[in-house]
């Protein structure tokens, strides 16, 4: 589900969108295009995520962002699963 248009999130992730299919259309297919607008793609995902599912998302770059204790790994899985939750009620 798209973010409503009236939110500063929602703009970003226009813009993005935008950059994207922008790159795809000066772009020809092939793996050129996918190394040219890899960084748009991954950055239109994190932006969709982050607007459809603002604190699990936060919670995920947090308590993911790198090895640390078993606890942490653990708080860490369990972000992951509240995000897939969530995205997954937006399907």
């Amino acid at each position: 589900m798209p973010p409503a248009r009236s939110t500063p999130a929602a703009a970003a992730c226009e813009k993005l969108q935008n950059a994207l299919r922008e790159c795809y259309r000066r772009i020809p297919a092939g793996l050129g295009r996918d190394a040219a607008c890899r960084h748009l793609n991954l950055g239109l995902a994190k932006c969709l995520v982050s607007a459809a599912c603002p604190e699990e998302a936060e919670a995920v770059r947090s308590l993911c962002t790198s090895g640390g204790t078993a606890l942490k790994r653990s708080q860490c899985q369990q972000a992951e699963l509240s995000l897939a939750v969530c995205l997954g009620s937006h399907q």
